[in-house]
């Protein structure tokens, strides 16, 4: 049953593209409500923020997105209800490919479409929150940190107490975790993971596979992120460090999935391989239960630091 007092929660995303030297962002008219704002809309049962993001703009945009940097949140008071609404925003690029698509369908709810200039943009827009959202993202374009990457760290699915063989690395997934990895799969793509890196442990290559199967991409797995070879590495993380490095140095978008006990460590090396400050945020973002993940945004440049950090999990 719905909580009649809960803040009712949003996605929505400043959707960019480069124009010469010139970024522009993606305003929308919506006639019902007589304004200018950006694309945003309610998060529906079950879904993450991220995936009612990615869903809100290719609904009324009719644009296919990923997300980049997190943008923040806008709060206010809805006057029909008195309730309060919380939007949650991201970066999103839109590609090359989805403009020649060009998909966008007028309707009731949003009639037309605005390419602005980034310098005019808050001019156009209805509402002051809008502006302070949209004034974040100028602050990303000046400082060149739009096109980075990310590393999002999975732990695995809730999985069995014990396997057949009696090894822990053959552990299966069980009934609910066969339904958080399905749940997941719309929240990782929402960033546009090009890899996947696994644990070789049963329940983590099976947590990422429902993912993989639907980008298309393959399931590489690595010993240095399970449990077992954490362990038999008597905790040094060396092995972690090489591979952090290398899923940098890529510097393209992985998810990468391993184990309640390790997690915390992927995240450290990735701290100490940028050069980021840590303070410790980096083990508590590494604290997740079964089927969560923290995204970690990477800037484009090399040395590649640590622009943003997000956790999120799946609602079952």
């Amino acid at each position: 049953m719905t909580d009649a007092t809960a803040p009712v929660l949003a996605a929505g995303a400043v959707c960019w593209r480069r124009r010469a030297k010139t970024v522009e962002v993606l305003l929308i008219s919506r006639p019902r409500h007589g304004d200018v704002s950006l694309p945003k809309g309610k998060v529906d049962p079950g879904e993450s923020l991220p995936q009612a993001a990615v869903r809100e703009v290719a609904e009324e945009t009719g644009f296919s997105v990923s997300l980049g940097l997190p943008l923040g949140t806008t709060e206010y008071v809805l006057p029909a209800t008195g309730r309060d609404k919380v939007v949650t925003y991201w970066a999103a690029k839109v590609t090359k490919a989805e403009l020649e698509r060009g998909r966008f369908t007028p309707s009731a709810e949003v009639d037309t479409l605005e390419w602005v200039p980034l310098a005019k943009a808050r001019r156009r827009l209805s509402y002051e929150r809008d502006g302070e959202v949209l004034q974040r993202f100028a602050e990303l374009v000046a400082a060149g940190e739009l096109e980075g990457f990310r590393l999002i760290v999975l732990r695995h699915a809730k999985a069995a107490f014990d396997a057949a063989s009696g090894r822990d690395t053959d552990r299966k997934l069980n009934a609910r975790g066969r339904g958080q990895a399905r749940a997941i799969v719309p929240a990782l793509a929402a960033w546009g993971p090009t890899r996947v890196v696994s644990s070789t442990a049963a329940r983590c290559i099976a947590t990422v596979r429902p993912f993989a199967k639907a980008a298309g991409i393959p399931v590489r797995t690595s010993d240095a992120i399970s449990q077992d070879g954490w362990e038999a590495a008597g905790h040094d993380p060396s092995a972690i460090r090489a591979l952090v490095e290398k899923r940098i140095a890529k510097g393209r978008t992985t998810v990468i999935c391993s184990h309640a006990p390790v997690l915390p460590e992927i995240l450290e090396q990735i701290a100490e391989a940028t050069g980021s400050p840590n303070g410790g945020r980096m083990t508590r973002a590494g604290i997740l239960g079964t089927a969560e993940f923290t995204v970690v945004h990477l800037s484009p440049a090399a040395p590649h630091r640590i622009l943003a950090i997000e956790t999120h999990s799946v609602p079952e």
